[in-house]
């Protein structure tokens, strides 16, 4: 039996998410007791119906240890970033070149210039996993991330045709920003966190304040510019699974810490191309046998969807495809409430190669003799 389930967050779990957002603090799930309620409760409204603009639903996914009852990780999917009174705010990133012959001096710049966006894409995130849980050969991690790939393609029609990722670049052990430190406080005032927190409500002193024209990071310190659309040690394994099922770095950073922005066509992700509803054919008693051709058995991420809450629950089991459906454990079976003949949702995780890595192009201004 799979000792972890993901399913739908419900209100009985404000305790157990606020000790899980205290290893993160992001602006998708913050260390503050009201933010988490709030996000918990647009959450239900969600996985409901309740919301009827698919725009504005944020989907919460809590992964809880079976054992202790305690949710142990969350992950998001949030409709669309970016609407007429919260709009995606983003810097574009792009490079230029300077040459004097008089002085014979070559400069590479990269230039930042602030965009917005009121119909974006859908953005996932929220991935937060309690340390002692991220070891081990569970992939809780990996369950985190896909399941919401599945849930993205059995609701295609609620999600745009882009989905992006945002990953954190390097921070200081205390969580300062380096770019915001240079940039960002200077046009605000406010340090990384007030504002940060700030924008989850508000984004309007954003566009207030920052200089709409382009920004040389050539003037920028030079711990500000190494972190422009670097990934930090944190989200490197989020960055390879990205590239694997399909995103790339689109040359856009989060304008607080410089974080690269990740971009997929949704109908392109590799994980929602996998996804598809199957019907159980046959459940095991206890551990499935050996695979007739000696293979390892696949895993796959299944689930079902209920009326009411949580309205989603996954496991992250072995299973094998025959031509009548899928087979499954009885002890996940049971988790999920399934039967023989009943349809289940099926993300199988097959082996990939992993894809050429992407080459940064972003850079701090370097001077060269021509």
């Amino acid at each position: 039996m799979s000792r972890f389930l993901i399913r739908g967050v419900l209100p009985r779990d404000h305790e157990d998410l606020v000790r899980v957002a205290r290893h993160l603090n992001s602006v998708n799930l913050p260390d503050d007791g009201d933010a988490v309620r709030a996000i918990i409760d647009q959450s239900v409204k969600s996985f409901s119906g309740e919301i009827k603009d698919p725009r504005r639903a944020e989907y919460v996914f809590a992964l809880e240890d079976l054992d202790s009852g305690r949710v142990i990780g969350t992950s998001m999917v949030i409709g669309q970033l970016g609407r007429r009174d919260a709009p995606y705010i983003y810097f574009d990133v792009r490079s230029e070149e300077k040459y004097s012959s008089t002085l014979d001096k070559h400069f590479h710049h990269t230039v930042l210039r602030i965009g917005y966006s009121y119909a974006g894409p859908t953005e996932i995130g929220g991935i937060v996993l309690i340390p002692e849980f991220r070891m081990g050969g569970e992939r809780l991690g990996q369950f985190l991330s896909y399941v919401r790939f599945l849930f993205i393609a059995s609701h295609r029609d609620r999600f745009r045709d882009e989905v992006l990722a945002e990953l954190l670049p390097p921070l200081e052990p205390d969580g300062t920003s380096h770019l915001w430190e240079a940039l960002g406080r200077h046009f605000t005032g406010l340090s990384y966190m007030e504002a940060d927190k700030l924008s989850k409500r508000n984004k309007e002193f954003i566009k207030g304040l920052f200089p709409e024209g382009d920004v040389y990071a050539s003037v920028l310190s030079p711990q500000a510019q190494k972190v422009i659309g670097e990934v930090g040690p944190q989200t490197k394994g989020v960055e390879k699974l990205l590239e694997r099922i399909g995103f790339r770095y689109c040359d856009r950073v989060d304008p607080f810490d410089g974080g690269p922005h990740f971009l997929a066509g949704t109908d392109d992700i590799t994980l929602v191309q996998e996804s598809h509803p199957a019907r159980v054919s046959h459940i095991w008693p206890s551990e499935p046998p050996p695979c007739a051709n000696g293979e390892v058995r696949h895993r796959a991420v299944v689930a079902i969807e209920m009326a009411d809450p949580p309205f989603w629950k996954s496991v992250m089991v072995p299973f094998e495809e025959d031509d009548g459906g899928v087979m499954l454990r009885a002890a996940d079976a049971k988790v999920l409430g399934v039967s023989v003949g009943d349809t289940v949702l099926l993300l199988p995780i097959h082996p990939h190669k992993p894809r050429p890595q992407r080459s940064s192009q972003i850079m701090p201004a370097v001077q060269s003799k021509r």
